[in-house]
């Protein structure tokens, strides 16, 4: 049998990268504020004793 020859894969095209050596000015603090006011986030156990559900469904009641 012959030998297979191999063909040469096409080398990936490179892409140009951005260049970061320099950044772009600083952002104050006094600069980084809210747009909208922020509420408060709502209950997580809605209300319920979660504490005294897991005791009564694990106590074999």
């Amino acid at each position: 049998m012959g030998k297979r020859t191999r063909t040469p894969a096409a080398a990936p095209q490179r892409r140009e990268l951005p260049d970061f050596t320099k950044l772009p000015a600083r952002v104050p603090p006094e600069a980084l504020v809210t747009t909208q006011p922020a509420s408060e986030a709502p209950d997580p156990q809605g209300g319920r004793d979660t504490e005294t559900e897991f005791v009564l469904r694990n106590a074999g009641f």
